[in-house]
């Protein structure tokens, strides 16, 4: 019933979006308007493209699927011994970004599985029988670790323990090394057990070979490899990747995914469970509006930095299918961007693999062509097509608050018919996106501050990526890998438990941020003024959509402002970002249209 009812409240969506359309090309002024002519023809190209993509989004609301799992059922058809192997990567780059207690801590709490070797219940007392050893074993451990990363030395003891520490030498670097492979504990020798005798799983830990002169493919290369230690040492046919900064918070997660696996009547042409990634970091009101996003997946292609989502798409090209499991109790926890910087940089990566994606051979259109569904081909293309939609919201966010500051008309009066399909289709569409997020459990505010980032990412790290990937298309620059540092400050952190957005640094992102807040703040206060002192209020109703249009977009950079002019802390905006934006700002708002249009 919700689901046609949905497809009802769309089809008057998609009603009011080619009514929006039929209005522009029948509406549109004369070549000699000059400046509007312009402003009209960039602001029908935008809203061309904004219905465009909002069909596209339709694909992943059209037919929702809901799944459950049921592992009892599973425990009573199978026995511990007849359950599949299953091998669990965990994969980590850098120690100065990603602590190495963080992936320490994620490798705990993965061998933790509810599993044939009940690693759970060891763990579990452990702490019950000596809580206090347990602290004090986790703080040496822990000053060890930080002790090797900080000298960047092994000590000998560990080198004699272990031998494969032996191949870090002073001739090896972490760009430079063969490959590494040690087996910490053998889970086939009844020796590795815990203190109640039950046998620990295989830990294995590797350095893949690098080589300066060698591509190392990134997180693909090192999938890879752990692909082939894992098919001698073990040979598992079931594989779990974990990020190193996402540990496991259910106990049960891989029964959870074999209940798909081992399904008689449709586990023939699964080839991967996804499970949601949620974090645990996040504040109420979630400032930075963290997205859901899973990889989770066997096998992996090269050929940009987001090589998983191409793996996944051949996967499906060739006829199998993926299951995306969402169960009450979170299956993992991760730790999210506590900075503005961190999550716009993490955007600009993702941003830019989905784009070179959809501009090459392994396009969802392309590659999926007659092999996947349409609706998949769409379901693909949201993210693909992320990147362009920052050139027709950067128009949309700065063309009509300068033309309203110059007094140019570019909406339907508010006494005119041709406004309601363009009010029906906001509301409605902004509407839909609340309740959506009332039901996901978000509270007002938060969808309020999703709205926000929204904004920030389309300016910022989808144009970013729009602009590189034109750049590596051109051959000026690679595709490069940056990762998300996990290390905060602690009064960023502070600040960021507080609800505060933290900026704190010169970025191009920044600047670019403060230049459209600024821009419309100026536009909003000296449009309104022109319009009271020259032509009187009654006039306002010519410019009243686009006077809206700049005061929400003011209202939504509120942290913005008070970055720039307001804060003292060094989360707040320098000033070398304030003196950029003012510089630019200043000549658009004193210079006629017609000279920049």
């Amino acid at each position: 019933m919700a689901t046609h009812a949905y497809r009802l409240f769309a089809s008057t969506v998609l009603a009011g979006v080619l009514l929006v359309w039929l209005y522009r090309a029948t509406h549109v002024p004369s070549r000699s308007s000059g400046a509007r002519w312009w402003a009209w023809l960039g602001l029908s190209a935008a809203e061309l493209w904004f219905g465009f993509y909002w069909v596209l989004t339709l694909s992943v609301r059209w037919s929702p699927v809901y799944r459950r799992a049921f592992p009892d059922q599973l425990s009573r058809r199978y026995k511990e011994e007849q359950l599949p192997g299953v091998d669990i990567f965990v994969c980590t780059a850098d120690p100065t970004v990603e602590p190495p207690m963080l992936v320490i801590s994620t490798v705990l709490s993965v061998m933790a599985y509810d599993y044939p070797q009940e690693v759970c219940k060891a763990l579990a007392s452990i702490l019950q029988e000596v809580p206090s050893g347990a602290q004090e074993m986790h703080k040496d451990l822990t000053d060890r670790v930080n002790s090797v990363v900080n000298s960047g030395k092994i000590p000998d003891v560990s080198k004699y323990k272990l031998r494969g520490f032996s191949k870090w030498s002073e001739n090896t670097s972490f760009r430079d090394h063969p490959s590494i492979v040690q087996i910490l504990i053998d889970g086939n020798k009844r020796k590795a057990t815990d203190v109640d005798g039950n046998v620990l799983p295989t830990l294995v830990y590797l350095a893949r070979e690098k080589r300066p002169q060698e591509h190392r493919h990134f997180k693909a290369g090192s999938l890879n490899a752990l692909i082939r230690v894992s098919s001698v040492i073990s040979n598992s046919p079931v594989i779990m990747n974990v990020d190193c900064d996402m540990y496991s918070n259910n106990s049960g997660s891989i029964r959870d995914a074999l209940c798909f696996f081992q399904d008689e009547e449709q586990s023939q042409d699964i080839a991967f469970v996804q499970y949601p990634q949620n974090f645990e970091n996040v504040v109420h009101n979630d400032i930075y509006g963290n997205p859901i996003n899973s990889v989770n997946e066997k096998g992996v292609r090269y050929g940009c930095p987001l090589e998983d989502v191409i793996t996944g798409l051949q996967i499906q090209c060739r006829g199998w299918r993926s299951v995306y499991h969402n169960p009450p109790r979170k299956g993992f926890l991760g730790m999210a961007p506590t900075s503005l910087g961190q999550i716009l940089v993490q955007h600009k990566r993702w941003t830019e693999g989905f784009l070179q994606i959809s501009l090459s051979k392994y396009s969802p259109f392309l590659l999926g062509h007659r092999k996947i569904r349409l609706g998949l081909q769409m379901g693909y293309s949201v993210c693909g097509f992320w990147a362009l939609n920052s050139f027709p919201t950067l128009y949309y966010v700065t063309i009509p608050s300068l033309c309203f500051l110059n007094g140019i008309s570019l909406f339907p009066e508010i006494t005119s018919p041709w406004l309601v399909p363009f009010a029906y289709v906001v509301v409605a569409a902004y509407s839909c996106s609340l309740v959506e997020s009332r039901q996901c459990g978000d509270t007002a505010v938060e969808w309020w501050n999703a709205q926000r980032m929204w904004l920030f990412r389309r300016i910022t790290s989808y144009l970013l990526a729009a602009i590189d990937t034109i750049r590596r298309m051109l051959g000026i620059t690679e595709s490069g890998f940056t990762l998300t540092t996990k290390v905060t400050d602690s009064q960023a952190l502070e600040r960021y438990k507080k609800g505060m957005m933290e900026f704190g640094s010169f970025s191009a992102m920044f600047v670019i941020i403060a230049t459209v807040a600024l821009l419309n703040l100026a536009c909003m206060m000296l449009g309104v003024a022109k319009v009271l002192l020259h032509k009187g209020a009654m006039s306002l109703g010519a410019m009243f959509v686009q006077a809206v249009l700049c005061a929400l977009i003011v209202a939504i950079n509120f942290p913005v402002y008070e970055a720039l002019f307001l804060r003292k802390d060094s989360g707040g905006l320098p000033a070398s970002v304030s003196l950029i934006s003012l510089c630019i700002v200043m000549p658009f708002c004193i210079l006629p249209t017609n000279l920049y249009l």
